[in-house]
């Protein structure tokens, strides 16, 4: 197993949100989990993918006149 499994709290403070976010996430099967009994966890290259999927990029703007 190469990727760390994430707990719901450390999910959420690496996104800089409460558990309940990350908690939403699961439930509307928004980001991929592991159940491991009654534990959720949270593979920290799917927080990666979340972020990244999610990130908005800068629009170029050009000034002048277009030709």
């Amino acid at each position: 197993m190469a990727s760390r499994l994430l707990t719901v709290e450390q999910v959420a403070s690496l996104l800089g949100t409460t558990v309940r976010f990350p908690r939403r996430l699961i439930e509307e099967r928004r980001i991929t989990f592991v159940k491991v009994g009654r534990h959720v966890r949270i593979p920290e290259p799917a927080v990666e993918a979340f972020i990244a999927m999610h990130t908005v990029q800068p629009v170029e703007r050009r000034y002048g006149k277009v030709a």
